[in-house]
């Protein structure tokens, strides 16, 4: 086993895996900018290391300095976490170059599943089915139109290199599509470095499930069950769930399989995930992309089957076996995941960078927060808006949403704005409640919202003219000469009673 691990990430997926790194015994090492000084990674870790500025690109994406405090602090090996370097096959063989293990997948398989067109030939060969769509970049416009007419509209273009919803355009009908390929380019060009796109057949009203999957150097590949990730803001997951709503144990089983066929395929080692999009219609499924990392929503998995993924990361890197086989997967009771962001849901979810002036974390049964902040730290303007993971566990959903009600009435964050009252107005949506979940959940949810606002509003100016309507007589008689009403005489009566002296 590893004796020492440098955790090349920051905030709460760092402090995820110094955790799971303290309960094996393994001492850990961070890295930070100038931006993290104060962290709460860097105050966990045995020992810390500071590696250029703020910027990610002047410190949490320079490999080389990375590998350099790597060597410095004499580690076995590297935990990516994820974002930043945790998919760049070319960091991957830097580390394994200068002697020490990466704890992920290999380079190639990496390189594979990292365009969605390699993906989707590897998907096709293996006998897993994709959405209808290309398997080349599309050449020209004139190319994407010949590919709109035969398989119809409306369609997505997407970006090969990369994801996150970059370069990702839904195009509804041919007059749309000129635009939307000069801009699907344009956007993956300035976010990959590479224009390539690719059409895939929309599919409507789809609902984005994943499964995870794990496997080790013995041969051994198994899944996890699956997440329902439909709720979605701009193709970023806010709300996820394990099982689905859907709990179908035949199409749990089917989309595992097939999981598990794209992840041998590849040679795959370690933690990953394999993304579908189901159709709500007739529970069609088809491949979307496997992303080779640990997931942020993996602590709904952990909740329902009771397996530490990350602690399983370290082991099958340091090359044992997997602890656990197919049978002994059991998904038990409900996990709901929401990702607690430091943005302003009522302008836009504009980012909310600031100091925590207070931090109260819901405590009690069946309850987990993967934070990474503390009450004075400071969010910054240079790193993804996420502070926290939070998320519950239930017997069952209803027991799991109830938890997640009362857990966010009681957390408490101030000093900046974040998403938990989006949060809160969600679970207790009626079609959140009734399971009834695809990726243009919240376009619906807030058309939802704002109907209930303008019928609220409604009702207040009815409220208003019907008071301002109702007659005024100046010859009214006074409470104090005439009639008194019996709700008066009780409460005259009950002040004097109060005012009586006692004996």
């Amino acid at each position: 086993m590893f004796r020492k691990i440098l955790i090349a990430n920051r905030g709460e997926i760092a402090c995820r895996v110094i955790r799971a790194c303290r309960e094996m015994r393994i001492s850990t090492v961070a890295v930070y900018s100038d931006a993290d000084r104060e962290a709460l990674h860097v105050r966990m870790a045995d020992e810390a290391f500071h590696i250029g500025p703020a910027p990610s690109s002047e410190s949490y994406l320079r490999g080389d300095k990375i590998i350099a405090v790597a060597k410095k602090a004499g580690v076995d090996a590297i935990h990516p976490g994820y974002g930043f370097l945790s998919e760049n096959a070319n960091f991957v063989r830097d580390v394994t170059n200068a002697g020490i293990t990466f704890i992920g997948p290999p380079p190639e398989a990496m390189e594979a599943m990292g365009g969605k067109i390699s993906a989707r030939k590897i998907a096709i060969d293996a006998g897993v089915p994709v959405v209808p769509g290309t398997t080349e970049p599309l050449t020209s416009l004139e190319d994407a139109e010949r590919t709109g007419i035969e398989i119809g509209y409306p369609i997505m273009l997407k970006a090969s290199a990369g994801g996150g919803g970059k370069g990702m355009r839904l195009v509804n009908s041919a007059d749309e599509l000129k635009s939307a390929y000069e801009n699907s380019r344009a956007e993956s060009l300035a976010s990959f470095g590479d224009d390539a796109v690719y059409i895939e057949k929309a599919v409507v009203k789809p609902r984005h499930v994943e499964i995870q999957v794990f496997s080790d150097t013995h041969g051994n590949y198994v899944h996890l069950g699956e997440r329902e990730c439909s709720i979605q803001r701009r193709h970023q997951k806010v709300i996820e769930e394990a099982p689905s709503p859907i709990n179908s144990e035949d199409l749990r089983n089917a989309m595992g399989e097939c999981a598990v066929k794209v992840a041998r395929a590849v040679n795959y080692v370690g933690a990953g995930t394999v993304e579908f999009l189901v159709s709500d219609l007739d529970r069609s499924f088809y491949f979307l992309e496997m992303n080779t990392r640990l997931q942020v929503e993996h602590p709904v998995t952990e909740l329902v089957t009771g397996i530490d993924l990350v602690r399983e990361q370290i082991s099958v890197a340091a090359g044992s076996e997997l602890t656990f086989t197919q049978s002994d997967v059991k998904m038990t009771g409900h996990a709901i995941e929401c990702r607690i962001y430091a943005e302003d849901p009522d302008n836009n979810f504009l980012p909310s960078p600031g100091t925590i002036t207070r931090l109260r974390v819901p405590q009690g049964p069946g309850v987990r927060d993967d934070g990474g902040v503390y009450e004075g730290s400071e969010v910054s303007i240079y790193y993804d808006p996420m502070i926290s993971k939070f998320a519950v566990w239930g017997r069952n959903r209803t027991e799991a949403i109830e938890r997640m009600r009362r857990s966010l009435r009681e957390y408490e964050i101030g000093g900046i704005k974040t998403t938990l009252p989006f949060f809160r107005s969600v679970l207790e949506d009626t079609e959140f409640v009734a399971g009834n979940l695809d990726t243009g959940f919240i376009s619906s949810f807030e058309a939802r919202r704002s109907e209930e606002q303008v019928d609220t509003d409604l009702e207040t100016i009815a409220l208003i003219a019907a008071a301002m309507d109702h007659p005024l007589s100046t010859s009214r008689p006074s409470n104090t000469t005439g009639h008194v009403s019996k709700w008066a005489k009780a409460a005259r009566s009950a002040n004097l009673s109060s005012n009586t002296p006692r004996k």
